[in-house]
């Protein structure tokens, strides 16, 4: 299988040798006087595009750049102030998506991952301070925490928004999930840090991230391109883009696939992304976003601890009768309904877990003008997640349409002679869906037995917001917003319990949750060099329908009592730009949460997982970035991000035998956050002379322990990474090449043995009152060393 795919990315390179060896053909025959198409081939200097002089601003921005620096990306950095009122109201509801005035925000440039392989969204996302990763349920299925604010969840993405392109690409019931994003498809990242709800609604506690596409105008041709290397990993997609009359479009297609580094677990995953906009009038924009996202791939089951340290990338684990050390298995019901038939020990090759997942999504806007300074949009959008996911004893299997309108007025003009920039918007989504839940029975490829469970459920939000930005003297700036959301879960679960009759417990719920979240940013630019800023905002989350149904021994049950979320954080922070040549910036946090929301590892056979209200809890923390030229051609740049995260308020209680212990936790660490982590990076790029566009670059990730479990019992370790690159850019003179690009990487240079991923642990306690943990696995190893190479090149 894997040859075939191998064969084909092969097939691809040899095509673009081909056809830049024909083009040197054609030119040396039609103009003899100038040299081959080749890497040394004559350029304009000074129309070099490849890499920028020291007097470019910094392209990872966590500031707001001086006005004669002008940045490659197009939105305001850190905290920035209200825009140029020229731009006009259209321009301005634009940022309030990339990087909204007086949010702790940072956007990252396409020029940060152009030049290296970019697999998945941790690629790109290692840029920004505040940030961590853990690997998911698949090859490019990622948890994003913003502040830690994912690493208390087992799977996909919440407690931050999700956009491409100003659409959100989060469902109505707050999961996201990364398996749909190539880093190939963008242009820059917005990372939007901090609770959010006032401007984006439920779910928006940890902030949130918009990715941008490449407009067909910039791209203005075809780029296609191929990477592969260790693990079988190959990549091929392509990228065109055009702006033609009064229409302006890119599309992307990418084909990846690879046998990976743990055992069970080959990927094979097609994604298309769209963007289109097309000017009617001078007032109206009409823009179509379009997503298509398919995925097949095998899933490894979760290691504890112990097994991680035996046989990290679960090798030898082929069948659980002649397995290696520390393979670890499922149990799986020889009838499909219960135990009363036997219960088999499948390994995950022997058992085919994985994941068969398509995720479309469809999206219009249409954007009109009444003058200048006001501006109308109307966006819909349709999101389709479909499903099938046998990760275990059991399988997920449903279909998850939902649809999302809103709609919002800007303005720009004066208040009491003023610069003011004012927004208000409504919006309303909605999600049902019926989800089975089924066993699965031995013997292979993810047989499946009988229904475990089903649940209906359906997640309506609808609510309004209001933004103010007033520009108070030329130096401060003031920004005020309030949201108001109402959100309703309603729910039916059907549980199956099999012996000599069937037997069904439904439980049911219908909740409805009022939040309003309001914010408050001062920006105050002292002088060019300094930027002070200051903002209180809250966030808010409510649960999904199924967390309602989960026990806490993972059967399905009343869970019906969960409350919202909500948090209240400070921001201060400053960012100093001495010069084009240095970026300093640095943000403080302190954040109260109520009723936080947190989901940990459980060992029932229906369910993986249970969620819970922690009354009060307390997330502070630190964020630097900094980015250095500080000699011609070298380039210094670092996210670092300290977290401190503590139980203020929370009893946990736990059943031992026939008695029923209560346990403090005030004080304690909450499981899964880190509280160091560093990523940094110093490059050299030649600008000039024959060698025009040759770089390298070394990296260095430190992830540093944590705890994961509420007890603080157990730690999962922490590590330190180095990643080498050597890369090449290069200008082609061809009527029909722009240019090339190759490149080649050493990741874990070291070969390190760490871990990519550790959900939250379960306590456990014995009839004598002392606490233990579960066995239940909830680790993945990250890759060992690998060697990556690519190329691509741009046509006109």
């Amino acid at each position: 299988m894997f040859r075939r795919h191998a064969l084909g990315g092969v097939s691809v390179l040899a095509l673009q040798l081909m056809l830049l060896q024909s083009a040197t053909i054609a030119r040396a025959e039609t103009e003899k006087e100038l040299p081959s198409v080749t890497v040394d081939a004559p350029r304009a200097a000074p129309q070099r595009a490849v890499r920028k002089p020291i007097a470019q601003a910094t392209s990872v921005r966590t500031h707001v750049p001086k006005p004669p620096a002008a940045s490659v990306a197009s939105s305001s950095g850190q905290g920035g102030a209200v825009s140029d009122p020229a731009s006009g109201a259209g321009a301005a509801r634009s940022q309030l998506s990339q990087s909204p005035s007086g949010q702790t925000a940072t956007t990252i440039d396409r020029s940060r991952y152009d030049d290296r392989p970019a697999f998945s969204v941790g690629d790109i996302l290692r840029e920004s301070p505040g940030v961590s990763l853990k690997q998911g349920n698949g090859p490019r299925d990622l948890g994003i925490s913003i502040r830690g604010s994912n690493a208390r969840n087992g799977f996909g993405i919440r407690n931050i928004a999700l956009f491409e392109d100003g659409f959100p690409v989060t469902q109505p019931d707050g999961l996201s999930r990364s398996d749909l994003i190539d880093p190939h498809a963008y242009g820059a990242v917005d990372v939007i840090r901090g609770p959010s709800s006032a401007l984006y609604g439920n779910y928006a506690t940890g902030g949130a991230i918009n990715f941008r596409t490449r407009p067909g105008g910039s791209i203005d041709g075809a780029e296609i391109g191929s990477e592969g290397g260790s693990f079988g990993y190959l990549s091929n997609y392509m990228t065109f883009g055009k702006k033609v009359g009064n229409f302006e479009g890119s599309l992307f297609t990418s084909d990846v696939r690879g046998d990976g580094y743990l055992g069970n677990s080959w990927f094979n995953t097609q994604t298309v992304n769209f963007l289109g906009t097309y000017k009617a009038t001078p007032d109206d924009r009409f823009t179509v976003k379009i997503i298509n996202n398919d995925l097949v791939t095998r899933l490894p089951i979760r290691y504890t601890l112990s097994q991680y340290y035996q046989n990290p990338y679960q090798q030898g684990c082929t069948t659980w009768a002649s397995r290696a050390a520390g393979c670890a298995a499922v149990g799986l019901n020889k009838n499909g309904l219960n135990t009363l038939g036997g219960v088999d020990q499948e390994t995950a090759l022997q058992a085919g877990l994985g994941r068969n997942d398509r995720r479309t999504i469809v999206g219009g806007r249409w954007e009109h003008d009444f003058d200048n300074n006001t501006s109308w949009r109307n966006q819909f959008v349709f999101d389709d997640r479909n499903i099938s996911q046998p990760t275990g004893s059991t399988s997920a299997i449903g279909d998850y349409p939902s649809y999302n309108y809103m709609s919002d007025i800007t303005r720009r003009g004066e208040i009491f002679g003023l610069e003011s920039t004012a927004f208000f918007g409504a919006f309303y989504n909605t999600l049902t869906a019926s989800g089975d839940t089924r066993f699965v029975v031995p013997g292979g490829n993810a047989a499946l037995g009988g229904l475990s469970a089903n649940t209906w459920s359906e997640t309506t939000n609808y609510g309004l917001r209001a933004r103010e930005e007033l520009k108070l003297t030329a130096a401060l700036t003031a920004v005020a917003g309030l949201g108001w959301e109402r959100t309703h879960l309603r729910g039916v679960n059907t549980a199956y319990t099999y012996g000599a009759t069937t037997t069904t417990t439904i439980t049911t719920a219908d909740r409805q949750f009022d939040n309003l979240a309001p914010e408050l940013a001062l920006l105050y630019r002292v002088n060019s060099d300094w930027l002070l800023r200051a903002r209180v905002a809250t966030g808010y989350g409510t649960p999904q329908v199924s967390n309602l149904f989960v026990l806490p021994t993972g059967d399905f049950g009343n869970n019906t009592q969960l409350k919202s979320q909500t948090n209240l954080g400070y921001d201060v922070g400053f960012d100093w730009t001495p010069n084009r040549s240095l970026t300093l910036s640095a943000t403080g946090f302190y954040e109260f949460f109520r009723n936080e929301i947190v989901t940990q590892a459980v060992t029932g056979t229906q369910n993986t997982s249970y969620t819970f209200n922690a009354p009060r809890s307390e997330h502070r923390g630190v964020e630097l970035a900094a980015d250095w030229r500080f000699l011609p051609g070298w380039r210094f740049t670092t996210a670092y991000t300290y977290l401190d995260q503590v139980y203020t308020e929370y009893t946990e209680n736990l059943a031992g035998g026939s008695k029923l212990f209560s346990f403090n936790r005030v004080g304690n660490k909450i499981p899964g956050i880190s509280p160091n982590e560093l990523t940094a990076r110093l490059g050299y790029d030649h600008h000039s002379g024959r060698l025009a566009g040759l770089g390298a670059f070394v990296e260095v990730q430190w992830k540093d322990s944590f705890y994961m479990d509420n007890a603080n019992l157990l730690k999962a370790p922490g590590y330190e990474l180095v990643n080498l690159n050597v890369h090449y850019k290069t200008e082609l003179a061809s009527d029909t090449f722009k240019s090339m690009n190759v490149f080649f990487e050493v990741r874990n240079v070291f070969d390190r043995t760490y871990i990519a991923s550790a959900n939250n642990l379960q306590n456990t306690v014995t009839g004598a009152g002392v606490q233990g943990l579960a066995g239940t696995g909830t680790i993945y190893a990250g890759s060992p060393r690998a060697f990556l190479a690519g190329m691509k090149v741009a046509f006109r």
